[in-house]
């Protein structure tokens, strides 16, 4: 279907979620936003969306969760995108419904949090960049957040891997499995701000590679060092929320999934090739993931 004739339905699906549903303003808003997130996936696959089956929803359903989003937020996009289908039928542009038979994904007993882009900088608002471990506190909570790393990858994260004129780090995820994630100037920035610090320190020679040290121990930071670090500065920072290191990973998918980022690209910058997506999965180069970065993640969205 051409693209004008796409936009044409959706306009019509809009006045009927208005009109004829009388829905509320946000429920509308946020029904078109998350069908967007589908229209966008189905695009991206090459694929009609007047023609899709119930297993292409499963495959988004599947990469969905697989970068991070997770049941309550699935249910409800999948909620959006059977209510455009129903439409569709109802409107006689389709003679059935490929999500009749979608099964909604079972509710959990606890949802992590996000953190927004104003949260984050309340976070390293309140860094005391007076102490020695202060510009290294303000480059980890960059760096994890414009690269979504694992704690785990954040502290064995080495100097030789670090290719920074580039744009890019190269990661050692899960398996020993290697990718390059591209890392934003403001990230960039805020390491080499550390490095003036770093370079300083008298850190032993089987440490000297590793990025994040310890100031008085002269060694890697461990996991839980970081995650104390970034507990301690959530409650300074006044933030209700439950908060690790692993916030900011889900919060860098989230915040590239909102601002309109290639679900594949998402998938490939976690560093996630997940069972259910693996036949269909898509090679994503790195030319095309520094511009998904530039394009969608707020660090480089400029206001």
């Amino acid at each position: 279907m051409e693209e004008k004739e796409q936009q044409r339905l959706i306009r019509r699906y809009y006045q009927y979620l208005k009109l004829e549903k009388g829905s509320s303003p946000n429920t509308i808003d946020a029904y078109m936003r998350d069908l967007d997130k589908f229209l966008r996936f189905i695009k991206d696959e090459g694929k009609d969306f007047l023609s899709i089956q119930l297993e292409d929803i499963h495959h988004f359903s599947a990469l969905m969760m697989d970068i991070g989003i997770y049941t309550t937020s699935l249910s409800r996009i999948l909620s959006g995108v059977r209510s455009f289908y129903h439409f569709l039928v109802l409107s006689d542009v389709l003679d059935t419904n490929p999500t009749e038979l979608l099964e909604f994904p079972k509710k959990p007993q606890h949802l992590p949090d996000v953190l927004s882009v104003d949260e984050i900088d309340a976070v390293e608002s309140v860094i005391d960049l007076s102490q020695p471990e202060g510009q290294r506190n303000k480059a980890i909570i960059e760096t994890l957040f414009s690269c979504g790393l694992r704690v785990s990858e954040l502290v064995n994260l080495k100097l030789s891997n670090l290719f920074l004129d580039e744009e890019f780090i190269k990661v050692e995820g899960k398996g020993s499995k290697q990718r390059l994630v591209p890392i934003s100037k403001k990230a960039i920035h805020e390491l080499q701000l550390y490095f003036i610090d770093r370079n300083l320190l008298p850190i032993p020679l089987e440490y000297q590679d590793f990025v994040f040290v310890s100031h008085r121990r002269k060694k890697p930071l461990t996991r839980v060092m970081v995650f104390l670090m970034i507990k301690d500065l959530v409650a300074k920072a006044g933030i209700q929320k439950t908060v690790s290191p692993h916030t900011f990973r889900h919060s860098f998918a989230t915040s590239l999934l909102e601002g309109g980022a290639n679900l594949r690209a998402i998938q490939a910058m976690l560093g996630h090739e997940s069972i259910a997506t693996t036949q269909i999965y898509t090679h994503i180069d790195t030319t095309h993931l520094r511009e998904e970065i530039l394009q969608h993640h707020p660090r480089n969205i400029k206001k």
